[in-house]
């Protein structure tokens, strides 16, 4: 009797018809996150006081052509080009207000604060970012993640640069080791909770930065 194979894992880029399936990954993917869910601490509004942020990063994200997705969107990871910006200057002015009409001043500060801490950490020198990685929850268990992860990073190596990322869970940490990151700083938010930064070096092939994902 011939056992059946695993379909091959496929990675391709985000469009714009995704982004309601990349905000529902993200959105549940982080729901009970040590970090993010208590950024948002009212549980019965917090997936839509989230998705409301999570919308405006992956909406963002698409001018990089670097919002890379499993085939259905069940795992997604927005990374951010060396040289580009997580947020365009008129998203940015827009954040605040986004939090607050979302979900209140305070929740608002708590998270605009935080994104202050992780600014000041970045390194300044050109390098990706991966600012999200998520998997669905329905999909949680089937190595989406690490695969996302892993072709993300095929592709990077071929450009030859290095990749950043803070880590908001600490059960994280040895899966990042795994693919070749070390952890750099902790930052210690207001809640107290330890957010970890993590480097991975440039691969020592490839003819530079900057292009597109395939």
């Amino acid at each position: 009797m011939n056992t059946p194979t695993q379909a091959p894992f496929r990675m391709r880029v985000a469009t714009r018809a995704d982004i309601d399936a990349v905000v529902g990954t993200l959105t549940t993917a982080f729901f009970n996150d040590p970090l993010w869910g208590p950024a948002f601490p009212d549980t019965e509004r917090r997936a839509v006081q989230a998705a409301a942020m999570w919308r405006l990063y992956a909406t963002s994200a698409l001018r990089h052509h670097w919002l890379l997705v499993s085939e259905n969107a069940e795992a997604a990871a927005v990374w951010i080009p060396p040289g580009r910006e997580e947020l365009t200057r008129e998203e940015s002015d827009r954040l605040p207000e986004l939090l607050r009409r979302a979900a209140g001043r305070d929740v608002a500060e708590a998270v605009m604060t935080m994104g202050d801490q992780f600014a000041a950490a970045r390194p300044r020198h050109p390098h990706f970012y991966l600012t999200l990685l998520g998997v669905h929850d329905r999909h949680r268990g089937k190595g989406l993640g690490m695969a996302l992860l892993a072709e993300s990073l095929a592709h990077i190596d071929a450009l030859g640069a290095p990749v950043y990322l803070e880590s908001s869970n600490p059960a994280n940490l040895q899966r990042y080791e795994s693919v070749g990151f070390s952890p750099v700083q902790e930052i210690v938010v207001a809640t107290g909770h330890v957010v970890t930064t993590m480097w991975r070096p440039a691969a020592v092939f490839g003819p530079g930065a900057g292009g597109h994902a395939h």
